[in-house]
């Protein structure tokens, strides 16, 4: 308990001493002019405005919506493909081309298709985070498949267990936890793409509220936002870190 406890505080020295340096070269010696980099007290003013008046609630709540919705849409689709192309070889053979060849566009590169297909607004930045995610969740779910327990496989064929019980009962189980993995990266790209796609082709969210401060010459409020999606960022990897920690092992 006391070596948990000494670890989080020395996770702690290295922020304080990055706020405290910021606070020198800005609020405190003005070495930095604001309009290039904001101090920290100015960075609090402008997030305690946001807060008052419901502008910060909203974005992020816009924001989530898409990740989330994304993050949804790519795991339906990626993850019972991944166990079929994990056991079906036949059927892996068929699709691992076009997979390896749409795999590595960056999901940024979809921007102008989405805004053609769909507009401006929440449907293109989902799709955008969909294809960004979806690759990521499918190549965790096929290895895991193809890394479970050939012993266990192998025992429930011989105990007379269909494929279909041999995938629910032997497989899924072992490939949950490389499930939670591939969730694990697909949000860091969800919360990527989300911010690019809004400040491109969405009239909501962190990343629309981003683009908008900075037209404005608002450098505190872009910080805010900027501090905002990586504190996201944060708050989920360590809810997925706690999930595979406790859940799987």
């Amino acid at each position: 308990m006391y070596e948990n406890y000494k670890s989080k505080l020395i996770s702690l020295i290295l922020p304080i001493v990055i706020i405290i340096f910021w606070y020198l070269i800005t609020e405190g010696f003005h070495i930095v002019n604001p309009y290039i980099l904001p101090g920290p007290i100015e960075v609090c003013n402008s997030a305690w405005n946001l807060i008052l008046s419901g502008k910060l609630l909203k974005n992020t709540i816009d924001s989530l919506f898409k990740v989330f919705g994304g993050l949804i849409l790519a795991s339906i689709v990626a993850i019972p493909l991944g166990v079929l192309l994990g056991w079906y070889k036949t059927l892996e053979d068929l699709c691992s081309f076009v997979i390896s060849i749409l795999r590595p566009i960056p999901p940024i590169a979809w921007i102008p298709f989405s805004i053609l297909w769909f507009g401006i607004g929440t449907v293109p930045a989902i799709f955008i985070i969909f294809m960004g995610c979806v690759f990521p969740i499918l190549v965790y779910t096929l290895d895991g498949v193809k890394r479970t327990d050939k012993v266990l496989i192998e025992s429930a064929q011989t105990l007379g267990a269909s494929d279909r019980k041999v995938i629910t009962r032997v497989v899924l189980p072992s490939v949950f936890p490389y499930v939670v993995s591939g969730l694990k990266v697909g949000v860091g790209i969800a919360l990527m793409c989300t911010i690019s796609a809004e400040m491109i082709g969405s009239s909501s969210g962190l990343g629309y509220m981003i683009l908008q401060a900075t037209s404005r010459f608002d450098p505190g409020t872009t910080v805010v936002g900027m501090i905002v999606i990586g504190l996201i960022g944060l708050i989920l990897d360590y809810v997925f870190g706690l999930a595979q920690k406790r859940i799987f092992w």
